[in-house]
């Protein structure tokens, strides 16, 4: 039988996903008896020789009431966290956990979360309760079986080892981008800095750089090296040295974005006002409110004039190093610092402090275009609204689409043409997306979710029309 047929027939193959956390509280405390870590093991190979104490059981009605950002609770696997102290002392940033306050985050939880041995040390002492028996596993608004087909099709993912990135193949990604570098200063050395190497130069650094955006990317979704520590000095190298941007600021940035995409005001990739208005939520309010920073009618425009071009050298780069400089991220500014280092020690001698300064902001430039590209036409197009507390099959879905796959799409796009299987799977390794997407496809049409697969030229074509429609809308609610 298929694995999509066995999708189809709710027989896909996995065990039952191990509670998170199996080691129980008194009164909300953590116990605290030094054998955290041993216990975990036990646990892990589900052999757990510590008594289970009786927690205390709450309700969905009493657990949503603590949605704000001073009193956050959120349930994983129908044990109840609380996670309002730990809040900003999370790795990914504490607007992460407030966007799930008071709603069941086990499919969000497992989806970011690579390594769970780890996780689990630090959910224990959070552990205040469980879900009473009467409970559901999810809020009532969700769809159960919708839920458990697609725990289940992530189970079976695992035992296809789906989620075993292959450094070899991200490894051939890093020498083209450092043979383009390398390739960029031989041009130069060879050939001088006349206007025609200039511009291959130019050229070959937008490439470089492009390619770099897709790597740190995907290095800061995974954990490509076993030692955790020597991927995240790879994302600061990658994103910090050869990109010159705050591997924290994107971070904190992006994450919120795969929890809530798409969702006001929790994503902040759709916040892009005052300058474009975005959806149907925004151009109403804006509207109403007769706000008129620029003449909205003609946004489509503006993109192009000024989203497609200064969205990295201006926006993005701006943001960046506010970011760095206020909250004191000082790894981030010297590995940035090394990137100006790098190509004034590089650059210096033929083209001078500020021709080296241009270049590197007209390789922004030339960058800026395709990257606006990639990363919006799988979005604008797609729904937006406020938060409506989906599960996570839908949510994504419902806020992504992919394009079609080819080779020059996979190169181009950094396999991001596959975002819904990314923003389903984060933690899975890109070359393992186009395995995955029938089964996803096939989930979906068992629900009745829109699996939208366009060409690039389309989807590109779509952000414009997007940006007319919420025009639109934003000038009915203006003028009525």
């Amino acid at each position: 039988m298929k694995l999509e047929e066995k999708l189809e027939n709710g027989h896909v193959g996995g065990t039952t996903e191990p509670c998170l956390s199996e080691t129980p509280q008194a009164n909300g405390k953590p116990r605290a008896n030094g054998k955290a870590e041993g216990s975990t093991k036990r646990e892990a190979n589900g052999k757990s020789y510590v008594p289970r104490r009786s927690l205390k059981a709450y309700t969905w009605q009493e657990i949503q009431r603590h949605n704000q950002e001073g009193d956050q609770w959120l349930v994983i696997s129908r044990k109840v966290y609380n996670v309002t102290e730990w809040a900003f002392k999370h790795p990914g940033g504490h607007r992460v956990l407030n966007h799930y306050a008071g709603e069941d985050a086990t499919d969000v939880f497992r989806a970011m979360h690579l390594d769970l041995d780890i996780v689990k040390l630090y959910l224990k002492p959070l552990l205040i309760g469980e879900l009473a028996p009467g409970e559901p596993s999810q809020e009532r608004n969700k769809n159960p079986q919708l839920v458990e087909d697609f725990q289940e099709l992530r189970r079976t993912l695992e035992a296809m080892n789906m989620f075993d990135a292959h450094p070899g193949f991200f490894s051939l990604h890093l020498a083209q981008i450092l043979i383009l570098e390398v390739l960029a200063w031989l041009v130069l050395c060879h050939f001088g800095n006349g206007w025609t190497v200039t511009i291959l130069v130019s050229f070959l650094l937008t490439v470089s750089q492009a390619q770099s955006s897709f790597l740190q990317h995907d290095i800061g979704h995974l954990s490509i090296f076993k030692k955790s520590k020597w991927n995240h000095l790879m994302h600061k190298f990658v994103m910090c040295h050869l990109k010159g941007l705050s591997a924290n600021w994107w971070n904190y940035r992006h994450f919120q974005h795969h929890v809530k995409p798409n969702i006001y005001p929790k994503d902040p990739d759709i916040d892009m006002g005052p300058l474009f208005l975005l959806g149907d939520y925004q151009p109403v309010k804006y509207g109403k409110k007769k706000i008129k920073y620029i003449n909205y009618e003609k946004q489509h425009l503006y993109f192009y004039m000024l989203g497609l071009p200064l969205l990295m050298p201006g926006y993005f780069n701006l943001q960046s190093m506010q970011v760095m400089y206020l909250r004191k991220y000082w790894v981030d500014i010297a590995f940035v610092s090394s990137f100006y280092i790098r190509h004034f020690i590089t650059f210096g001698s033929f083209y001078g402090i500020f021709g080296t300064v241009l270049l590197i902001y007209v390789v922004k430039f030339l960058e800026s275009p395709w990257i606006a590209y990639v990363t919006q036409m799988s979005h604008i197009p797609m729904r937006m609204s406020k938060e409506e507390n989906r599960d996570w099959l839908s949510t994504q879905v419902l806020a992504t689409c992919n394009i079609e796959q080819s080779f020059f799409n996979d190169w181009f796009t950094g396999h991001l043409n596959f975002q819904i299987e990314h923003h389903l799977f984060p933690t899975m390794p890109r070359h393992n997306y186009h395995k995955v997407a029938p089964l996803v496809r096939s989930l979906c049409a068992k629900h009745g979710l829109q699996y939208v697969n366009k060409p690039m030229l389309t989807a590109f074509g779509d952000i414009i029309r997007a940006l007319k429609r919420s025009a639109a809308i934003w000038v009915d609610a203006y003028y009525e």
